[in-house]
């Protein structure tokens, strides 16, 4: 069975608390928090995130799947370590070195959360083999990183199934998670390349029903 990650990216603020206790309801195993910066991509959403996370820590012990899409990594990690969230991913892509990534990685880990890496739908999965033995998750772009509401790029699943031989084959112990496009007519696909935790947007959010609709993702 696979994880889903609710992202509340598209949610209207007026709606945001009803909609954040229906998908309580619904049993999200995570809230996914898309913090963009409008430098690392097109789209600005780092204060309405903001808003939204403390919201929910407010009202719900679901937990925080928050996902960085920034330059700026330690800024935007010192702001979301404070609301105690399962896990911070932040992108390959971001920083400038090894020795960068491998310092991030640490000082998330040393904060007692978990670390996730992203990569876009252009990086080559063989860039961040290395860091996998040292972090809880790598998460797969399956769509170009900044708006919601992107087809699920197909190639990017090979990169999923690239990735879970490699981890099964040096018996590292981590999830595959996987955002962008993901819908119930490709749950199925995404389920069989080896993905743990899927990232869920419009695909929930516009539903009619929280309930029935989670279920058929996680059946």
């Amino acid at each position: 069975m696979v994880e889903i990650s609710t992202s509340i990216l598209s949610i209207n603020k007026e709606e945001s608390i009803k909609k954040f206790y229906d998908l309580e309801v619904a049993h999200t195993d995570y809230f996914h928090i898309d913090v963009m910066d409008g430098k690392f991509v097109q789209n600005n959403t780092s204060s309405i995130m903001q808003e939204y996370t403390n919201i929910i820590k407010q009202i719900t012990n679901t937990p925080l799947d928050v996902h960085l899409m920034v330059e700026d990594v330690k800024k935007y990690v010192d702001e979301y370590l404070v609301f105690n969230p399962n896990r911070i991913t932040f992108h390959y892509e971001a920083l400038k070195n090894k020795e960068d990534i491998y310092k991030i990685i640490e000082y998330i880990k040393n904060s007692n959360v978990k670390v996730g890496l992203a990569i876009n739908p252009i990086t080559n999965v063989e860039n961040i083999y290395e860091f996998l033995p040292y972090i809880h998750m790598i998460l797969v772009m399956s769509v170009v990183p900044g708006k919601g509401g992107q087809k699920l790029i197909p190639e990017t699943l090979d990169k999923v199934r690239k990735i879970k031989k490699y981890i099964l084959e040096n018996e590292i112990d981590m999830d595959i998670e996987i955002d962008g496009g993901v819908k119930l007519d490709n749950i199925d696909e995404v389920k069989n390349v080896g993905v743990d935790i899927a990232v869920v947007g419009s695909g929930i959010v516009s539903a009619t029903n929280y309930v029935e609709t989670m279920k058929k993702f996680k059946k």
